[in-house]
């Protein structure tokens, strides 16, 4: 599988608390979907995974995955997919998991833009949650954002029919951005949201509103 040349995410420390080793060791094998390392792994078919589900979601970027459980918990008929590359919060959520008994999360650990270009069958989301990607902030680092044309695309061809894609960001430019990038490719109508009442309210999030950052939400839906 061929990599991006340039990475959306930055690599982080990835020092894991013995907590977080413990879940991994212990639920992995039965919330995890390997696919990293493997040269030709079997495409990921929603059904397969969620049966019994109405809709499935797919959220890019978890992090330390306090959102992507409380959303799941919340509503326990549709199924979610959590893509992560970091350790510590693939442990984290695996141990959110576990503490709340969710049986509608499955987790896949790689790059976001591999998993959706070699490993997700067109036409099968019903819809993309994208929560506070890393904005890069510098000029010469926007070519790293993972909103960009050819992502949009991809996420396109990923939806269902009149699928969507959820963005929410505490960086302003990077809202304008994003805006700009979907009237780019012209594959979606939409924009600006009001948050919705499920999107918890993180600890990750709480930290930027008291630095006096403002918290766009977009939602733009499959043409």
């Amino acid at each position: 599988m061929e990599r991006p040349a340039n990475r959306s995410y930055k690599l982080r420390g990835t020092r894991i608390t013995q907590a977080q080793a413990v879940a991994t060791e212990k639920y992995w094998e039965i919330y995890g979907i390997p696919v990293d390392g493997i040269e030709n792994p079997e495409p990921i078919v929603p059904i397969e995974h969620f049966p019994d589900s109405q809709q499935v979601i797919m959220e890019i970027g978890t992090g330390m995955g306090e959102a992507t459980a409380l959303i799941a918990q919340q509503f326990p008929e549709i199924g979610f997919f959590a893509v992560e590359l970091h350790r510590p919060g693939i442990g984290a959520l695996l141990a959110r998991i576990a503490e709340a008994e969710l049986k509608n999360i499955r987790i896949i650990n790689d790059d976001a833009r591999v998993v959706l270009r070699y490993l997700v069958p067109d036409e099968s989301i019903d819809a993309f949650h994208l929560y506070f990607p890393d904005p890069w902030p510098k000029h010469k680092h926007a070519k790293r954002r993972i909103v960009q044309p050819d992502f949009l695309e991809l996420i396109a061809r990923k939806l269902k029919p009149n699928g969507y894609i959820h963005v929410a960001t505490d960086w302003e430019p990077y809202a304008r951005w994003t805006e700009q990038k979907f009237a780019e490719v012209g594959l979606f109508q939409g924009g600006e949201i009001s948050k919705p009442e499920f999107r918890p309210l993180t600890k990750f999030e709480g930290q930027g509103l008291r630095k006096g950052h403002r918290v766009t939400d977009l939602k733009y839906f499959k043409n």
